[in-house]
């Protein structure tokens, strides 16, 4: 075999393997429901983490200070208040990426354009 006969054969072999590989490669996942999922159980870690961090907070200056649960209540407050905030931020965030999706006449990843969500 003369050198540019095996050049050739190696390059019809890598173009084979090539082809096997994007034959057998795996496909991304791009499903709605994953995505919309994925956001709800954001917004709702969110909040129990404001909930728990006033709770722990409330629960050590009480133990700290040695008063009635007065801190406890006042900071689950602001703990769920903080959590509320951080769900409206993700909803807005979501809102945001809808109407960029909308002025360009596409739909982003997991959202549905004719449904708006």
């Amino acid at each position: 075999m003369t050198e540019p006969d095996q050049q050739q054969r190696m390059q019809q072999l890598e173009a084979k393997l090539n082809a096997a590989k994007k034959r057998n490669a795996p496909t991304p996942r791009v499903d709605k429901a994953v995505d919309e999922s994925h956001l709800a159980w954001r917004m709702v870690i969110e909040l129990v983490v404001g909930l728990l961090i006033g709770f722990g907070i409330g629960w050590g200056l009480d133990w700290l200070f040695g008063t009635l649960p007065i801190f406890l209540m006042l900071f689950t407050l602001l703990g769920l208040a903080a959590g509320i905030k951080s769900m409206l931020r993700s909803a807005q965030e979501l809102q945001a990426k809808q109407l960029a999706a909308q002025a360009n006449n596409t739909a982003p990843k997991g959202v549905d354009a004719d449904k708006g969500a």
